[in-house]
C-alpha cells in the first residue's frame, strides 16, 4: 500500500498546467477549522503556497496560517520552558544523589527539549525541504476534480471516508487511503465511476522487509526488519495519480473532503524491491476522461487505468 507520498502542494502548478480553478473557499474552511482546534494535518508545503498572496481570499488564508503559527510558537516555547526547568531540577538532584526517578526525568526532559527545539526550528524555517511536501494517512493534499464542468483543485484528506458512513469508519477501515483496483467494483463502487480525482505526486514510499529487498529468506534466528523505500520515476517527471474521492457530511460535524489513491499490481522493479502494490500514473491525455467518468461505462474507465504511463521507478532507502 502507498502509505506516504511526496505531493505537489503549490496549487499554482495546477493552474499553470491544467487551467484549473482553486477552491479557495475550501482552503479557507480547512485553515479556519485548524485554527479552531480541529486536529487537521497540513504539510508545511501547503502553507507555503500562500506565502505570497495575490487576492483578498489568499490574504485571508495567509492570516489564518500566520495566526496559527504564532500560537504554535507560543505553545512550543512554553513547553520548552517547562522541560528545561524539569531538566535543571533533575540535574540538581542527580548532582547530590543518583536516583532512578531523577535519571528518568532527566532522560525524558532532554528528549522533549530536543523535540520542542526541532519543532520550533521547522516552524520558523522559510526554505522548504522535500519532507515538507510529504503526506501520510490523515494529512491533507491538493486534489484536482471536475465541478460544474471545470477543473477545480480542493484540499482533501488522504484517507477516504465515503459519504453516508459514520465517522467511526476511519477507525474501522484505517487502510482507506488506498483503493485496490481489484476492489473498485466492490468496496469502492460508490466512488468508482462517480467521483474521480488526480493528485500530482513526485515520489511515493512503501514499507518492505529487509530480507525481501535483499531477495533472500530470513536466516535462522533473524527477526524481520522493516525498511521504508522511496520510489521515484527515473525520468524525474511528476505522476498524475488516479484517485477516488468523497464529500462526507454528518450531523453536527464539519464537512470532510477526502481521497484515496488507486493501487494495482506493481511493475517488475517494484516487485523486485519487495513490494506488491503501486499507484497508477495516468497519461496526461487521459486526465479529462478520468475526471469526467461515465458510471454506465466502467469498462472505458478500466481501459484508462490499463493505458497508464509506463514509468521505471528507481528506489532508495528513505531518510
Amino acid at each position: 500500500m502507498c502509505y506516504s507520498a511526496q505531493v505537489r502542494h503549490d496549487y499554482k502548478k495546477y493552474v499553470r498546467l491544467w487551467g484549473a480553478d482553486i477552491s479557495l473557499r475550501d482552503y479557507y474552511r480547512l485553515y479556519w477549522q485548524r485554527g479552531e482546534g480541529s486536529k487537521v494535518r497540513i504539510p508545511k508545503a501547503m502553507d507555503a503556497a500562500f506565502a505570497d498572496p495575490k487576492s483578498e481570499q489568499e490574504r485571508a488564508i495567509k492570516n489564518l496560517i500566520d495566526t496559527f503559527n504564532a500560537q504554535e510558537a507560543t505553545r512550543l516555547e512554553q513547553e520548552l520552558f517547562r522541560q528545561r526547568k524539569r531538566l535543571a531540577d533533575a540535574e540538581r538532584i542527580l548532582a547530590k544523589k543518583a536516583t532512578k526517578a531523577a535519571a528518568e526525568s532527566q532522560r525524558i526532559a532532554t528528549s522533549k527539549v530536543a523535540w520542542a527545539l526541532g519543532k520550533l526550528s521547522d516552524l520558523r524555517r522559510t526554505e522548504l525541504e522535500d519532507r515538507d511536501a510529504r503526506i501520510f494517512p490523515d494529512w491533507y493534499a491538493p486534489v484536482m476534480v471536475v465541478e460544474n464542468g471545470r477543473r477545480v483543485v480542493k484540499p482533501m484528506r488522504y484517507q477516504c471516508r465515503p459519504a453516508g458512513v459514520p465517522a467511526s469508519y476511519d477507525v474501522r477501515y484505517p487502510g482507506t487511503y488506498n483503493a485496490r483496483r481489484d476492489n473498485l467494483g466492490g468496496f469502492w463502487k460508490s466512488q468508482f465511476g462517480y467521483t474521480h480525482g488526480v493528485a500530482i505526486v513526485s515520489a511515493f514510499y512503501e514499507n518492505v522487509s529487509r530480507h525481501a529487498l535483499e531477495r533472500r529468506d530470513l536466516v535462522p534466528g533473524e527477526k524481520e526488519e522493516n525498511v521504508v523505500l522511496e520510489f521515484r520515476p527515473n525520468s524525474g517527471q511528476d505522476m498524475l495519480v488516479a484517485c477516488l474521492w468523497s464529500h462526507w457530511q454528518g450531523h453536527g460535524e464539519p464537512d470532510l473532503l477526502s481521497f484515496a489513491a488507486i493501487t494495482d499490481e506493481p511493475p517488475p522493479e517494484i516487485a523486485a524491491a519487495g513490494h506488491d502494490r503501486c499507484v497508477i500514473p495516468l497519461k496526461p491525455e487521459q486526465v479529462d476522461a478520468w475526471l469526467n467518468p461515465d458510471p454506465s461505462n466502467l469498462v472505458a474507465l478500466q481501459a484508462i487505468l490499463d493505458d497508464r504511463e509506463r514509468l521505471y521507478y528507481e528506489h532508495r532507502e528513505a531518510a
